[in-house]
């Protein structure tokens, strides 16, 4: 776990489900951001020794930019009891609109966040890009309307899940993970908003940190 900055925290983990063939690198980052008294972790994995530390000496929130990006976020929230903002899961409904497949198919929905949802419901803040979030943070819908890229405004960030990536060329919304009708430039209308704020830190969890300079060229 290193600072990169002034009270901002990477590391990183190696993604679970990365396998031989993929183009992305199997180690994907987690960061925190401390503004001394309050500590946000987003999609948290493989959570060290020393983002303890942290969280014990603040009020600690975990945010996940998607809910399949839980991670290791059952560790912090069983050890901790942590409060976790995370957009909503995808219904049977959202599975059968994303992917084409029949709504036996589908079954209860997507399996993530279960745990969360059944064993410590009390402990999960679900949002949207209108909210609710710990304050100081602004939510941009990305690839999906659960697929969230954020703007955190004390530490002039933006700290990116699955939408603005490295998936083996450098920063970019990669089409490969555009599903059927969406496209590549109506996902960047969404996001360039982010181009007009302050940007100091990119923070994306595949690959990353990046410059402001990387994310300008990912969204024009």
């Amino acid at each position: 776990m290193r600072e990169l900055a002034s009270g901002i925290w990477h590391w990183q983990g190696t993604h679970p489900q990365w396998g031989d063939g993929e183009p992305w690198d199997p180690n994907v980052s987690s960061y925190a951001i401390d503004d001394g008294e309050r500590l946000l972790i987003f999609d948290p994995i493989a959570p060290p020794s020393g983002l303890f530390d942290l969280a014990g000496a603040r009020d600690t929130t975990i945010v996940l930019t998607s809910p399949w990006h839980e991670r290791d976020m059952q560790i912090l929230v069983e050890r901790l009891d942590l409060p976790a903002y995370a957009p909503r899961p995808d219904s049977a409904q959202d599975l059968v609109d994303k992917f084409g497949i029949t709504l036996e198919q589908a079954g209860d929905g997507s399996p993530d966040l279960v745990w969360l949802r059944a064993e410590s419901p009390d402990n999960w803040r679900p949002y949207t890009v209108d909210g609710p979030l710990p304050a100081g943070i602004e939510a941009f819908e990305g690839r999906e309307p659960n697929d969230i890229v954020l703007w955190i405004e004390s530490h002039h960030a933006v700290v990116a899940g699955d939408t603005v990536a490295d998936f083996g060329n450098g920063l970019e919304i990669s089409a490969r993970w555009l599903r059927e009708g969406a496209t590549w430039e109506s996902r960047v209308e969404r996001l360039r908003p982010l181009l007009d704020k302050p940007v100091e830190h990119v923070l994306a969890t595949h690959g990353g940190p990046f410059t402001p300079a990387d994310l300008r060229r990912a969204l024009t």
